[in-house]
């Protein structure tokens, strides 16, 4: 191997190809929205709309090119896959070959995303919630070659769900072997945000492979800190596994494989390697205010460090499916087998940056941007690490007399001066080059008696410069159980057990805040409301709900209170939020001139202000007064120099003052902000190349400020054969700007082409589409496409009763069209409690669109829910097998009637003959169905005196074969199999044998 000291470094390499991996293809979305109200994902809400719904994969692969976006220096190999949401597919460290973090080679994605499909694998950028919900989307590339000669690969995208813009930047320089991420997260929406950030890094374990985090990290959380452990030794139980008792008995017998021990012994309760976690779990590191972790490979040698400020980048988590049973049937999930017939399975080191849990949200506020960097790199032979920042990671440790240390360098460090010292004796001293491809190894006497925390070890550059000092601290101790009890997370009270509505208020806030699934913020506000009317932050809340939601003239009600209140002793309150988020509320009434004096007063207080001033400026422009927008424009970038919604509109401004110099100048800057900027590139007069979605953004952006001709060009440049449901709002949009521009015949045509489209997949979710749908809707009320559509939208913004009243209009005028009338099957039930109507509405659904499976489940699950028979149920299923066969969920309940009718033997062949695919959180129903049947046949072989069929049977219930897709959780209880095994047994003779049975 070539020393790379005595070379210079070579320049960063990119390539834009493409790679042909084996991949299992998802099927195609269900053209059914999903109103998925209280479902719980991730700890936060699992609501999916507006995106559609996959539940089904290919299950054999096929090649298939994707694009590959190829990053290397001198040390680092980097993959980069744009269209699988722009992840980092691979990193290899060239100097051992390596594989940094887990390599895929192949696509296999399972049921875990949002939405559906999700690879594991890479490393994945989870925002503005986790998984991320365009996780297995596209994302926009470019390519930005820098003049020290790094490369940054830039990936972005408008977050489906809120619109918002995420950009990460995969950088690599010349002579480190650093790989860099640069982070951009940009609300480019009117309201304030909640986002989260967690880069998900996958390393490929084995019982040699140990995460490593800070020595003061001596506790760690689960998802939302429900439950706690003292770390790296857990002192109790964590996930239902008794550590504590592990620890003092050992691993149970057969648990898992004989485990290396690197120094001769590790406790059975130590978290931080993955054979010791049986279970799936999740733990965040709690309290450390050091800057890294990472995870060490003691077979391979090799391992990698993740660094990043902490005062941004607190958060630090290990995930793993689990070292058992259950792990491996994911593992199988999630890739194919090796060359030896191994899933290879990994743990996550999952980096959470503004967060140290999850789910755990912070702020954006309207047009504000928030910048970072995360810093990966691999270690080799030292292993796990004591300190790293970005230059050098250190191991030091003392055992038997001998102080070992080791140093990792990620760029070369010529003439470096590393010192070791025990209180005041310098036990070490060289100078030398600190080389990435040679990790310094040594073992240095130390006096009788050293301990660690006498020891300090540094690192001087050429200058005399530290960088790096590690003096190891006396180890903190480990709460108590007392001490975890006290900070893990309650419940909230409810709004009557509160006595503050000072309380009233954070607690609806902080569930707010959380997209929390089950809980609607607004009892807590309006309790207060309740004992105060005028309360000022309840009825900002409760102004800000409405106006999410479109209602606009509550929302007025209510913060017009709001301001009441702040301002009955005086007329500048403190905070402006109140009079801006009035002003977007009058925008809507269609009240220009209240609106721009709410703006302007809500300029007045500068957490405010820059937002105020863009919306100032748009209405500026709709009056044609480009001088005064200039000037707004010109403070709100004052505030916030990354507004790009500011900037590109100044672009605008600018040209229609013939100042072109000065825009070309403004744009050129802005681009070299966010080369990503679709708004600011279609500036350029360029072909701009985006989906519709990002589209329609854009046109909706132009035309708050009144710029319909501009607003028009973009949407003309649409893609009029996409199929992913944008193209009858792009219709609509279009005429609803030509009605701005006056053009009534030409908006009346665009409506038309609308009703024309394809409508599966369109699923508006926009607050401006509200009115761009109701402009649909007042020159022709017959408009069955755009009530279907606006049905969807209100019923996503739970003003349920009015969705319903437009997909009764759509069906009146489009019976034919299955989709509302499986809405209004679900809203008759869940919201009416009309099951008449329900069970009506999904029998015209059924007849409009006979071989829809999805509606055949969801009429059998109606039909359970009011009490029908098995029989008839089974009946119903029975006459359409085909569509039985298109689902996991329908076979699951074909056998369960088949069950409760007598039937398992009908059921063992269906739930033997398909390859069921869970979704993760949803594990258990194929399984559950296994057991039944087994159970039903083993005790039906009793009866017949068959004992040893039955002994079959029941043990045949212990298993999980493998077309199940799951296995058995470590802590399921068996009892009753075990039971009735016991029971077969004794019957077949086997005394010994049912003794044993019932033992367990």
């Amino acid at each position: 191997m070539t020393n790379s000291a005595s070379l210079p470094s070579q320049p960063v390499t990119v390539s834009d190809t493409s790679a042909t991996l084996p991949t299992y293809l998802p099927a195609a979305a269900d053209p059914n929205p999903m109103f998925l109200e209280k479902r719980v994902y991730q700890g936060s809400s699992g609501r999916v709309y507006p995106l559609p719904f996959i539940d089904r994969i290919a299950e054999k692969s096929q090649p298939h090119d994707w694009r590959l976006i190829k990053l290397e220096n001198d040390y680092l190999e980097v993959w980069i896959l744009p269209e699988i949401g722009g992840r980092i597919h691979r990193m290899r460290d060239k100097t051992n070959g390596y594989d940094v973090i887990y390599y895929q080679p192949v696509i296999k994605p399972a049921l875990v995303g949002l939405a559906g499909p999700w690879i594991s694998g890479g490393i994945e950028f989870n925002w503005p919630q986790h998984h991320r919900p365009s996780t297995f989307m596209p994302a926009e590339a470019d390519i930005e070659h820098e003049a020290d000669g790094a490369v940054t690969v830039w990936l972005s995208e408008h977050d489906p769900m809120s619109r918002m813009k995420g950009m990460h930047g995969v950088r690599l320089s010349p002579g480190r072997a650093v790989l860099e991420l640069r982070a951009q997260v940009h609300n480019r929406t009117d309201d304030v945000q909640t986002f989260l950030w967690w880069a998900n890094v996958a390393t490929e374990v084995h019982e040699h492979y140990q995460s490593f985090f800070p020595s003061d990290a001596t506790f760690v959380a689960d998802h939302a800190k429900r439950s706690m452990s003292t770390f790296p030794h857990c002192s109790g139980a964590y996930y239902g596994v008794d550590y504590a008792e592990r620890a003092r008995s050992g691993v149970p017998d057969g648990e898992r494989p004989e485990q290396f021990r690197p120094d001769g012994s590790y406790a059975a309760n130590d978290l931080s390697w993955y054979a010791n976690i049986p279970v799936p779990t999740s733990y965040m590191c709690m309290g450390t205010r050091e800057a890294f972790f990472g995870g060490y490979d003691h077979r391979a040698r090799a391992g990698l460090v993740h660094w990043c400020n902490p005062h941004i980048s607190p958060g630090k988590k290990q995930w793993t499916w689990g070292n058992h049973a259950f792990g491996y049937a994911w593992d199988r999930l999630l890739t194919d087998p090796d060359e030896n017939g191994v899933h290879r399975p990994y743990i996550e080191l999952m980096a959470g940056v503004y967060t140290d849990n999850q789910p755990d949200f912070s702020y954006l506020q309207p047009g504000e941007t928030k910048t970072w960097s995360q810093y990966w790199y691999p270690i080799r032979k030292i292993g796990p690490v004591s300190q790293a920042n970005a230059d050098v990671a250190v191991r030091l440790s003392v055992d038997g007399g001998q102080a070992q240390f080791g140093i990792q360098a990620t760029r070369l460090l010529k003439q470096s001066r590393i010192s070791l010292h025990a209180g005041q004796t310098c036990l070490y001293s060289e100078e030398l080059d600190l080389d990435p491809t040679a990790p310094l190894l040594e073992q240095v006497a130390v006096p009788e008696g050293t301990v660690e925390e006498t020891l300090s070890l540094e690192i001087l550059d050429t200058d005399g410069r530290s960088i790096l000092r590690y003096s190891p601290e006396q180890p903190a101790e480990p709460p108590t159980p007392e001490d975890l009890d006290k900070i893990a997370a309650r419940e909230p009270a409810t709004p009557k057990e509160i006595t503050s509505t000072d309380e009233l208020y954070y607690t609806g806030l902080h569930l707010e805040q959380y997209r929390h699934a089950t809980r609607c913020p607004t009892d807590w506000w309006k309790e207060a409301l309740r004992r105060d009317p005028g309360d000022a932050r309840c009825n900002l809340a409760l102004g800000r709900w409405h106006l999410r939601r479109g209602e606009f003239q509550n929302a007025e009600d209510h913060l017009r209170r709001s301001i009441k209140r702040q301002t009955a002793l005086n007329p500048n309150p403190p905070d402006g939020e109140a009079l801006y988020q009035l002003g977007r509320t009058l925008l809507f009434l269609g009240r220009e001139k209240e609106a721009y004096a709410a703006f302007y007063k809500a300029s007045w207080n500068q957490g405010w202000a820059a937002a105020a001033f863009l919306s100032l400026a748009r209405l500026d422009c709709r009056e044609g007064n480009w001088r005064t927008a200039l000037d707004h424009l010109e403070r709100c970038l004052n505030l916030d120099t990354l507004s790009m919604s500011a900037r590109t509109l100044k672009v605008a401004v600018l040209r229609k003052l013939k100042e072109d110099k000065a825009a070309d100048r403004v744009l050129t800057e802005s681009l070299s902000l966010d080369r990503l900027n679709m708004s600011l590139r279609q500036l350029t007069g360029e072909e701009t190349i985006c989906d519709n979605g990002i589209r329609l953004d854009i046109a909706f952006e132009l035309g708050k400020a009144g710029l319909y001709s501009e607003a028009l060009d973009v949407l003309d440049e649409a893609d009029l054969d996409a199929g992913d449901g944008t193209v009858p709002m792009i219709h609509y949009t279009r005429a609803w700007f030509l009605d701005q521009e006056d053009c009534p015949e030409e908006a009346q045509a665009a409506r038309a082409a609308a009703r024309r489209s394809p409508h599966h997949y369109c699923f508006p979710s926009r607050l401006e589409e509200i009115p761009v749908l109701e402009a649909a809707l007042t020159p022709d009320p017959n408009d069955a496409r755009a009530h279907l559509f606006m049905g969807y939208l209100l019923y996503d913004r739970r003003r349920h009763v009015e969705a319903i009243t437009h997909w009764a209009a759509s069906v009146s005028h489009e019976p034919a069209n299955a989709i509302p009338w499986r809405c209004l099957g679900i809203a008759s039930f869940n919201v009416m409690g009309d099951a008449q109507k329900a069970r009506h509405a999904f029998e015209m659904a059924r007849a409009a669109a006979p071989d829809d499976a999805r509606l055949l489940y969801e009429a059998d699950q109606l039909a359970r829910r009011t009490g029908e028979t098995p029989q008839k149920r089974l009946a119903e299923l029975e006459k359409r097998l085909d569509l039985v066969e298109r689902r996991d969920d329908l076979t699951v309940e074909l056998c369960a009637l088949y069950n409760q009718t007598g039937q398992p033997e009908k059921a063992l062949k269906r739930i033997a003959s398909r390859q069921f695919q869970p979704w993760e959180g949803g594990e258990g129903q194929a399984l559950g169905q296994h057991v039944r049947t087994h159970l039903q046949l083993g005790r039906k072989a009793l009866e017949q005196k068959e004992a040893g069929k039955a002994v079959e049977h029941f043990e045949s219930a212990l298993t999980a074969p493998e077309n199940r897709s799951e296995a058995k959780h470590l802590l399921a209880n068996q009892s009753d199999i075990h039971f009735w095994l016991g029971l077969a047994r004794h019957a077949a003779g086997d005394t010994e044998g049912a003794t044993e049975a019932w033992k367990l």
